[in-house]
């Protein structure tokens, strides 16, 4: 009996053993995407609840503004600069200004390009913890905050906030020169800059100014020759994301713009209106 029950044991599949215990390299990713995240949850609530102790403490300190109050005289002058716009805090390269020494001190790796925060995915640095830990949803798909009205799913709760003034038709930065409303700060701030002409983002190669940091990195490429949009169904790469899409659609062969006369399609908007050009010279 013992013989027979040793063959049966010795013929039994080792596969399923092999497969249960062995890990696919995306899964692997994702939970190394998860515990790099947890980790940083992991310090952020230390620091939060050091914080929550320290305002136990007995508040005397009332700001006659608003009537927050602090535990501690300092941070009732920090918060004062709310109310009064002041901000002490410069920075010598570029004259910007903070109310926080922190603020400062995070706004000056931008000059510095120190990124102190790196993804151990793909080892891309951050200069603030919160963008890296928006980055890591990239590797683990996951969009946390759901907009109720429409489903669409966002990394963070600011992106979702912004989203729902598309909903409620808010826009309440008004432009006093011209009267035109922007539903987001960044780009009321943007667009004043087409009144005042300030392009404040100066390329060091050439001296050429531009009003927008997003700008100004695209035309970076020509002196850099960097092209990160590479095609997935040939080696060709660009540097922009639009000459991308337009060139996929080569290989894919879709055609996005008709022609209301005759019903042919073109891969490109220039092809289309060279198109309708010839239509119009033919009916005149």
């Amino acid at each position: 009996m013992e013989f027979i029950k040793e063959e049966i044991e010795d013929m039994s599949d080792p596969e399923p053993s092999r497969i249960k215990h062995e890990d696919t390299e995306e899964q692997i990713d994702q939970v190394r995407v998860k515990e790099q995240r947890q980790e940083l949850n992991e310090v952020e609530d230390e620091h939060r609840n050091f914080t929550i102790q320290k305002t136990k403490a007995k508040k005397t300190q009332t700001c006659t503004q608003c009537g927050k109050s602090f535990s501690r005289k300092e941070h009732l002058k920090t918060h004062m600069r709310i109310h009064s716009g002041e901000k002490p805090y410069t920075c010598t390269q570029c004259g910007k200004s903070y109310s926080r020494k922190g603020h400062l001190k995070t706004h000056m790796r931008i000059h510095s390009g120190e990124k102190p925060y790196t993804c151990t995915q793909c080892e891309k640095s951050f200069t603030h913890l919160k963008y890296l830990k928006y980055h890591l949803y990239v590797h683990s798909g996951e969009k946390p905050f759901n907009c109720d009205q429409c489903g669409k799913d966002f990394i963070s709760s600011s992106n979702l906030k912004q989203h729902l003034k598309v909903h409620s038709d808010e826009r309440p930065y008004v432009c006093s020169l011209c009267g035109k409303s922007f539903s987001r700060l960044n780009s009321f701030k943007l667009h004043q800059k087409t009144h005042n002409e300030v392009r404040d983002h100066v390329c060091f190669d050439c001296g050429k100014s531009f009003t927008r940091a997003g700008d100004l990195k695209h035309h970076q490429r020509i002196h850099t020759g960097e092209k990160p949009y590479k095609c997935s169904y040939c080696d060709k790469s660009f540097t922009h994301s639009g000459s991308l899409k337009v060139h996929e659609r080569v290989h894919t062969g879709e055609k996005l713009y008709d022609c209301t006369q005759c019903g042919k399609s073109f891969t490109q908007s220039h092809n289309l209106v060279k198109h309708i050009r010839k239509h119009c010279s033919v009916s005149q």
